[in-house]
């Protein structure tokens, strides 16, 4: 082997070595969710849902909702699918699994906070909830999407500029389609002094605490409300 050869081969060897080390430190970004996508078609095939229900995907705040107790007359039960710290890419990327499987009738999405603390700009978030309802149309035309906007928080104030934008943006193109809502969880969620209110978190400044949820789960059941009453109304009639 000539000198020129040998240095060839080290290079080469050098670069598979590093590239070997990067995957086996940083795994995939589906990878990362294996283990919640497990558990969750697990749970599918354990207890089968009907179509025309309703899911709740997304992050933290969707993964520690306590969604029977918040709305324990809604008939099926909502259907669970946060992880926590979870993006919008990643519900793009397991979109099947989490929504369109069930075949809802409609769809609650609460996700961007992720992504802007990441470090992903409003444009981005945008663009990510435009593929994310457009990919859930094109299997369910008919299903409604309902996008909680981007909560304001103690811990991540100063983000609060980026994620002001992004919920803007959404804001106006779910006021351009019928099938789509926006509900304004940040307006609620601020004191009268224009910051977080403390009272509606945990610990970490972060999550939900249990008032909080309560605010929440006022703003979120108008949108449940014309299930509800239907439901209501042909148990009366049965």
């Amino acid at each position: 082997m000539t000198k020129f050869s040998q240095i060839g081969f080290l290079t080469s060897l050098a670069l598979l070595l590093a590239v070997s080390i990067a995957t086996a430190e940083s795994p995939t970004k589906s990878a990362r969710w294996a283990k919640a996508m497990e558990t969750f078609a697990a749970e599918d095939a354990k207890h089968p849902t009907d179509p025309g229900g309703v899911v709740f995907v997304g992050s933290s705040s969707i993964r520690l909702w306590d969604l029977p107790k918040s709305f324990p007359d809604l008939k099926p039960p909502a259907l669970n699918r946060g992880f926590g710290g979870s993006q919008l890419e990643d519900s793009i990327r397991h979109l099947e699994l989490l929504v369109l499987k069930h075949k809802p009738r409609l769809v609650f999405i609460y996700a961007g906070d992720n992504d802007i603390a990441a470090g992903k700009d409003a444009e981005r978030v945008v663009k990510d909830f435009q593929t994310l309802t457009s990919r859930i149309h094109k299997t369910l035309p008919k299903a409604r999407i309902a996008f909680i906007a981007i909560k304001p928080s103690l811990a991540r104030l100063k983000l609060a500029d980026t994620m002001v934008e992004a919920n803007g943006q959404i804001a106006q193109l779910c006021a351009k389609r019928e099938e789509l809502e926006f509900i304004d969880v940040w307006k609620p969620m601020l004191g009268n002094d224009g910051q977080p209110r403390p009272e509606l978190f945990r610990n970490d400044g972060l999550h939900l605490n249990d008032a909080g949820y309560k605010l929440w789960n006022s703003l979120v059941a108008p949108v449940l409300e014309p299930r509800l009453e239907s439901t209501a109304q042909r148990e009366r009639e049965q």
